[in-house]
């Protein structure tokens, strides 16, 4: 899924840690990265959303239906 504008990023993590599966964000070079890591949330997207660099959007992949779904209604609601 694409995600734009994350605004609430200790609340993303907190769902990201929430999850029962592999989650995974995908580089624009293709890499993917665990974001169930926290050395990888904090390298990769502390670094990416608080930078003065525009992101216009990343691509995360939640590989469990129910993952997804409280991905989707964070994201929703946030």
């Amino acid at each position: 899924m694409k995600i734009k504008n994350i605004k609430d990023v200790d609340g993303f993590f907190k769902v990201i840690d929430s999850c029962a599966g592999k989650v995974e964000l995908i580089t624009g070079e293709g890499d993917r990265l665990n974001l169930k890591s926290k050395l990888c949330q904090y390298v990769s997207l502390t670094s990416l959303l608080k930078s003065d660099v525009e992101i216009p959007e990343l691509e995360v992949v939640a590989y469990e239906p129910e993952d997804t779904e409280r991905i989707i209604k964070f994201l929703m609601t946030n």
